[in-house]
């Protein structure tokens, strides 16, 4: 890798590191309110407990009641911010708008321990949700455009290995810190001292290149001649890319969309791929986040569940040594993560053992992630180039609504899952998984350009084909197994035809057994 590309990943993964301190902040604030507002209201005697365990009165103790749409608010924000955060990483460039975002993350943690007021607090994590949002948006993007294509399925898989890493390094804090203040300090502080580092991120050599800031560009190229290397494959590959998106398409008209991308959206080949694609991607949210919000109702500590639930996600980053196809390996890790959100969530409603409960849950939230991360991959390679990104933006956007949703689902009473909740998380990938029969394999195939190079794509495999292939199987493994006896008996036969008769030996046909 070059030093562009180094400086690159290394503050991206910081980035993804701090982020996932406030993405989970709703749940510490939980547990901090719990801890020192033992009944939920203002109460002198409640905020004299919670004096004698912080050393000083929490105003927070008098609007509980109002946490639990800090998280709702959250989501509304992550769905804001994927309307928005493409066009305007588009338009003003990736680098700007992440830098902005970033600084307005940091501080957004740093807000509610200067103003603990209930307005305060739920606006402020609505702006963080837009910010968590964009930060995903620009850095994926970044990550994926400073790589070589031969290399870009390591990217999704990073940048989630570091939010995991952020959110075993978040849980500690969280468990250290005795009170509201000291939460949102411990969360926020080290936010604000790494940033001065993103300043060296550079811009994308694919937006620099539409935009002609070839000044920028030179700037790159004599940083290094590892760089001017560099970046000579990764333009090569850029402008190769524009020119097939260019010939695929049609020239827009002002103020509308291309007659071409209006047809092909209404292929039933787009459409139905739309449809499972977004299926998958809602179904998705609803199971990730519904294990991660409701982590405590796992019979476990909220801080010892949170660090194992980082923990959980690491081995995602070895989802692209896996080398199966992109249809095999989302139907197994659906299929697997629906069944062991069934048992988890089953267990713990029936008094099951805390231990084996998470586990079944974590193990459920991996497949989910790797489901999650090959779907990303999947969206891009199963639509065609003129009308890609806006296919993508409605998968992306179901899955927001999905994670929106999740937020609405009233809690239980005594603080385990509902049973439609529990039916929800565990069908919704079972079906997927059933679903992506109907999706082609996609992994070594170049990317569509047309609805024409979607219909030339490897078709999925029907039923009476893989009937056909399951007897050809069969019927080749018995002749396989047989073989070594028909072998001998060749011999068997050969011998006596040359020492007797060929018809008959000692008055027996050499036909019969």
């Amino acid at each position: 890798m070059s030093p562009l590309q180094i400086s690159l990943y290394c503050r991206l993964s910081l980035v993804f590191f701090f982020t996932s301190f406030l993405f989970f902040l709703d749940i510490f604030t939980a547990a901090i309110v719990a801890e020192t507002c033992p009944h939920g209201n203002g109460t002198e005697v409640n905020q004299s407990e919670a004096g004698t365990k912080s050393g000083k009165t929490d105003s927070v103790c008098d609007w509980t009641d109002l946490l639990a749409y800090g998280q709702t608010l959250f989501m509304v924000g992550l769905l804001l911010g994927s309307l928005v955060g493409g066009a305007l990483s588009d338009r003003y460039g990736k680098r700007p708008v992440l830098l902005v975002c970033v600084c307005l993350h940091a501080f957004c943690g740093l807000v509610p321990a200067v103003f603990p007021q209930p307005i305060v607090f739920l606006a402020v994590r609505c702006v963080t949700g837009v910010c968590c949002c964009c930060i995903n948006i620009c850095s994926f993007s970044l990550a994926v455009e400073w790589t070589l294509p031969s290399s870009r399925l390591w990217p999704p898989a990073f940048l989630p290995f570091c939010f995991s890493l952020g959110t075993m390094g978040g849980a500690p804090l969280a468990w250290m810190s005795l009170t509201w203040t000291q939460l949102h300090l411990s969360l926020s502080l080290p936010q604000i001292l790494c940033l001065p580092l993103y300043l060296w991120i550079p811009e994308s050599p694919r937006w620099l290149l539409l935009k002609r800031r070839m000044d920028v560009l030179e700037r790159y190229r004599s940083n290094s001649p590892a760089d001017n290397q560099c970046l000579d494959l990764l333009l090569d590959s850029a402008w190769s890319d524009l020119q097939k998106a260019s010939e695929a398409g049609e020239e827009p008209i002002p103020g509308g969309h291309a007659p071409g991308e209006i047809i092909h959206l209404r292929h039933r080949t787009v459409l139905l791929r739309l449809f499972i694609m977004s299926y998958l991607s809602a179904a998705s949210a609803l199971t990730y986040y519904g294990i991660c919000m409701n982590i405590s109702s796992f019979g476990v500590s909220v801080y010892s569940a949170q660090f194992f639930s980082g923990l959980s996600e690491a081995p995602c980053l070895l989802v692209p040594l896996v080398r199966l196809g992109r249809r095999p390996i989302s139907m197994l890790a659906l299929f697997l993560s629906g069944a062991s959100c069934f048992l988890s969530l089953l267990l713990s409603r029936y008094n099951g053992a805390p231990v084996l409960v998470m586990s079944l849950a974590l193990l459920g939230k991996l497949c989910i992630l790797a489901a999650l991360f090959i779907s990303i991959l999947y969206s891009i390679e199963l639509f065609p180039t003129v009308v890609r990104q806006r296919c993508v933006s409605l998968v992306n956007l179901c899955f927001r609504l999905g994670c929106l949703v999740n937020s609405l689902v009233p809690a239980h009473p005594n603080g385990t899952i509902s049973l439609a909740a529990m039916v929800v998380y565990s069908s919704g990938p079972i079906i997927g998984s059933a679903l992506c029969l109907l999706l082609p394999e996609t992994s070594g195939v170049p990317l569509p350009d047309t609805v024409q190079d979607c219909e030339r794509q490897p078709p999925p495999p029907s039923i009476s084909a893989l009937w056909r292939r399951r007897k050809l199987v069969s019927s080749q493994s018995r002749k396989t197994r047989d073989a070594p006896f028909r072998e001998r008996r060749h011999t068997h036969y050969t011998h006596i035809t040359h020492t007797h008769p060929p018809t008959h030996i000692h008055g027996t046909s050499i036909l019969s057994p």
